[in-house]
């Protein structure tokens, strides 16, 4: 499993990297994947997540390596779609911000449930409900940050296509996928920590013993 992430991780790194659309918004975009698969890397032999969660940060990571090869306005893919979907512009970069709420929902998730940090079901969907859309608002402050510094680079990495309510969607999207996550993948999510040995529900009589 570990061999084939970073085989696939690699390759897809290699081929977004060979003549990008630009290489400022290509690094733009992919540094997220890349400080991702670091982190992971460093993480992996004293707190390896679940397979589950981890097979989630390679698709994101794909995601944000498409994306910075095409540039979030132009992969062809979306732009196939416009006219049978009837959309007005390319929604890859929706893709990216549903992906943005979605796998950190479960990264966050295992690491609240594993480490017992909130106690109940329900506050601990909430709390990575409302993490995933700070998460996205600070990533748009990070976008109009860089939109001030980079001048008419701008236009690339944030995508937006003249899209008025660009900010707006892209934060409604990563709530979607938030919830989306939580409620597609909990039961998944919950076998999965199981089988590594930790309890997907709280201890609450150690809980109270430790208070």
């Amino acid at each position: 499993m570990k061999l084939l992430w970073i085989g696939i991780f690699s390759a897809v790194l290699i081929w977004s990297g060979i003549q990008p659309k630009d290489y400022p918004t290509w690094f733009l975009e992919v540094s997220p994947a890349i400080a991702g698969a670091l982190i992971l890397a460093f993480t992996h032999q004293k707190y390896p997540l679940t397979p589950l969660v981890n097979v989630l940060i390679l698709i994101h990571c794909v995601i944000l390596m498409v994306g910075g090869h095409y540039t979030y306005a132009e992969v062809p893919l979306f732009d196939w779609l416009k006219e049978p979907l009837g959309f007005e512009r390319n929604n890859y970069d929706k893709l990216g911000h549903f992906a943005q709420g979605f796998v950190p929902a479960m990264i966050a998730r295992e690491i609240i449930l594993r480490n017992r940090l909130i106690d109940g079901r329900a506050w601990t969907h909430f709390f990575v409900v409302c993490f995933c859309l700070a998460l996205s608002a600070f990533y748009e402050l990070i976008e109009w940050g860089v939109a001030l510094v980079s001048g008419e680079a701008a236009e690339s990495f944030l995508g937006t296509q003249g899209y008025v309510w660009d900010t707006q969607s892209d934060m409604g999207f990563a709530l979607l996928g938030a919830v989306a996550a939580l409620l597609l993948l909990a039961g998944a999510h919950d076998r999965a920590l199981e089988q590594q040995g930790h309890s997907a529900e709280p201890d609450r009589k150690q809980q109270y013993m430790t208070r």
